[in-house]
Parts: C-alpha cells; sequence; structure tokens
C-alpha cells in the first residue's frame, strides 16, 4: 500500500525560502569576511599619529647650521704690568664698578722707587745738555771775538802789503821790508782760518755731544713713560662701567708680570661666540647674515671675525648683532647660529619633516582623497626650518613630515579617522 503524500505547495515554497535565505547569508558572511580580511591586511594609519604641513608660497634662505655662546661684546681682562704682591682685594666678583673705581690694591713701592730714579736720571741728562749747550755757547762767543779781531788785523796787513808790493818793484823799499810785510800777511790769513776751522770742529763736537744726550734723554723719556703707565695700571681700575666677573683671591701672593688679576664685563651689550663644522670653511666668510635662534626668536647679525685656524674640525667665527641689548640675551647662554648662504624671496616651500634628511630627491607621502601617496619631489634651498620645492608638489598640497619610514615600500597608505 503506498502511503507517500504529495507535499503541500506552502511547505515547497517555505523550504525554497528557506533555502534562498541560507544562500544570501553564506553569500553576505563570505563577502563580510572578504572586505575585512582585505581591511585587515590594507595598511593604514590613523590621522592622530601623523603631523602634516601645508606646501605654502614664501621667503625661504639656505643656511649653514652651528652653535654659539653668548658673551659680553666688551670685556676687559687686567693683568699685573708689574712684579708686585697684593696688598688688598677692594672688589668681589659679581660687584657693579663705576669708571675708574679701583679693584685691588697692589704694592707699588718698588716700581715708585724705578720711575722715581728714572725720573733722576732724565733730570740729570737734560742739566748736561743745558750745561753743554752753555759750554759750547761760551767757547762760540770767544771765538767768534777772536775771529773778528783776527779779520781785523788780516786786513791791516793785507792792506800794508799791497802798499808794500809797488814801492818794492820801484825799488823804494828793501826786499826785506817787503818779504816781512808779505810774511806778516800770509800769517794772519792762516791765524784767521784757524779760528774759523776751531769754531767749526766745536760746533761739530757739541753737536753730536748733544745728539747723544738727546737720545739719552728720549731713552729715559720712554723708559718714565713705560713705569707711568705701569704705575696707572698696576691701580686696577675699570675704564667704564661693568660687573667684575672675576678677581684674583691671593691676597698678599706675590704676583709677576703678566698674571691674571680680574675680568670685567659690560652686559648691557653681547655678541655671539660661534663654531661651524669645517667641511662649511670654503663658504663661510666675513660680512655673510646670520640668523640667531633663541628659545623660538630669531635675532639678526653678521659674521664679523672668522678665527684663521681650524682646531679638532671647527671653524670659530665672532656674530656681531643688530639688537645688542635684546632681552633675552645673558652671558653664556647656548644658541644655535644660522648662517645664511642663499635666499629667495618667493617660492614654493614646506615645513621639514624626517623625509627631508634623506639623500638626493627625497620621497614623501601626499595626502590625497583620504590616501597617503608616495610622491617624488626635487628640493632646492633648505634651512633648520624649511625645504624649498622645485617640482612635484602644489601650493596647498598636504604632506606628512612625521616619521613614515615603516611604509617606505608602499606606493600609498590608507588614513583612518
Amino acid at each position: 500500500m503506498n502511503t507517500d503524500r504529495p507535499i503541500q505547495p506552502q511547505v515547497l515554497q517555505q523550504h525554497r525560502r528557506i533555502r534562498l535565505l541560507q544562500i544570501i547569508s553564506g553569500v553576505a558572511l563570505t563577502a563580510g569576511i572578504f572586505f575585512w580580511l582585505t581591511a585587515w591586511i590594507s595598511p593604514s594609519v590613523k590621522r592622530s599619529e601623523i603631523r602634516t604641513a601645508r606646501v605654502e608660497w614664501g621667503a625661504i634662505e639656505a643656511t649653514l647650521n652651528g652653535t654659539g655662546t653668548v658673551v659680553p661684546e666688551f670685556e676687559q681682562v687686567l693683568s699685573s704690568p708689574i712684579d708686585t704682591r697684593i696688598l688688598k682685594i677692594l672688589k668681589k666678583a659679581g660687584d657693579t664698578l663705576r669708571p675708574q673705581e679701583p679693584i685691588l690694591l697692589l704694592d707699588l713701592e718698588t716700581a715708585m722707587l724705578a720711575y722715581e730714579k728714572v725720573n733722576d736720571q732724565l733730570a740729570l741728562k737734560k742739566n748736561a745738555q743745558r750745561q753743554l749747550q752753555s759750554t759750547t755757547d761760551n767757547q762760540l762767543i770767544k771765538l767768534n771775538s777772536q775771529i773778528r779781531v783776527k779779520e781785523l788785523d788780516l786786513q791791516v796787513k793785507k792792506q800794508k802789503y799791497e802798499q808794500n808790493k809797488p814801492l818794492y818793484e820801484g825799488k823804494y823799499i828793501s826786499k826785506n821790508d817787503f818779504d816781512l810785510s808779505e810774511m806778516e800777511y800770509e800769517s794772519a790769513r792762516a791765524q784767521l782760518q784757524e779760528l774759523k776751522d776751531t769754531r767749526q770742529n766745536v760746533i761739530a763736537g757739541s753737536r753730536l755731544q748733544l745728539e747723544g744726550l738727546e737720545l739719552e734723554v728720549k731713552i729715559y723719556n720712554s723708559e718714565r713713560t713705560l713705569l707711568r703707565q705701569e704705575l696707572e695700571l698696576a691701580t686696577t681700575k675699570s675704564d667704564r662701567s661693568g660687573v667684575l666677573t672675576w678677581v684674583t683671591l691671593s691676597e698678599g701672593a706675590t704676583i709677576r708680570k703678566g698674571d691674571l688679576l680680574a675680568k670685567i664685563a659690560d652686559l648691557k651689550t653681547y655678541r655671539v661666540d660661534a663654531t661651524l663644522s669645517d667641511i662649511h670653511a670654503s663658504h663661510f666668510t666675513t660680512g655673510m647674515p646670520v640668523r640667531v635662534k633663541i628659545e623660538d626668536t630669531y635675532l639678526n647679525g653678521t659674521v664679523s671675525n672668522i678665527m684663521p685656524t681650524i682646531e679638532n674640525g671647527v671653524v670659530r667665527a665672532y656674530i656681531d648683532l643688530e639688537e645688542k641689548s635684546h632681552a633675552l640675551l645673558r652671558s653664556n647662554l647656548r644658541v644655535d647660529v644660522y648662517v645664511v648662504t642663499a635666499s629667495k624671496d618667493r617660492t614654493l616651500k614646506v615645513k621639514k619633516g624626517v623625509f627631508a634628511s634623506t639623500e638626493g630627491k627625497p620621497e614623501l607621502f601626499v595626502i590625497r582623497d583620504g590616501k597617503a601617496i608616495k610622491t617624488l619631489v626635487q628640493p632646492g634651498l633648505s634651512n633648520a626650518d624649511y625645504m624649498e620645492i622645485i617640482s612635484g608638489l602644489k601650493e596647498g598640497d598636504e604632506v606628512i613630515i612625521s616619521n613614515m619610514s615603516s611604509y617606505a615600500h608602499l606606493e600609498q597608505v590608507k588614513l583612518k579617522d
């Protein structure tokens, strides 16, 4: 007996609906797994984890980077001009000084004795000059008087000789009388010449002696001037207002000529002593503009002097500041120094990031349509903050400037909020 019964249409329809739902669910599940795996495998980065910057138009300067120390523009170093002894220290480090205010009291007795001795020797030489001049003048007065008398005597004897000559030729006088007049005339002329020669010798000899004495006077004058300057310096006074930054503590000690006694700084104006790597030496010249960075402030300056020697791979230079008394300046402050080698008034630039440290043409990630796309750019001038973009980017492009080295092998990276 056949017990099979035909399935009701409602049941078949229900089974078909269940089957269709199962297929749709399977397809949806498969698609969900596929999209989830795709999202899991595809690299991405959160926007909160990156830093970006916009490409913009503006001025840029190429710089050589260095470091520097702020120092007083004026610093007076006092050293002992003589061998002496410190009697008393009148000021201590940190004290404010007025012009010509003494700092140390030195034992100047020996120096004063030396000064007085030279002064006495100088007075003796000047007295010798006056005595020699007086003696010479007296000799010349006597000789000039003798010469005038002899000149008159010569005229008389010449006249007698000239009168006797025609008388002798006319046989009116004897040859002995004529020869005697001639001899007297020649003798008087010789005596006059001798007196004149003596006068010249006195003048010449006196001149030589006076020149010798004058040289000795100059030597003693120079020595006296030097000793006077040493005595003035030994008073250890400040030339101007300032702050005593250092002073010897050796009260009562004996010091030698040239020993350091004190340092005085004018803390109103400053300069920067800069150091740069010697690899920049060929591009580094006086007169170059400089930017000195203190915290977030830049002060303008100029390279005023470059030391001729290179020590330990370092070039040293002095930087004159335009604002020598800026409020941020203080002694021994460490600062960053940027020497400007080239500049452009208007060009495309972007804030410097990790990419800017790569060699050649850097590859960086530009954000477009929710993705970070690797882009090759051609850089130009650069400094500590910005890099010029010659090609590869346009104004307004958003560039990732944080470290993207983990994604350097990819052409693009998804961005997630």
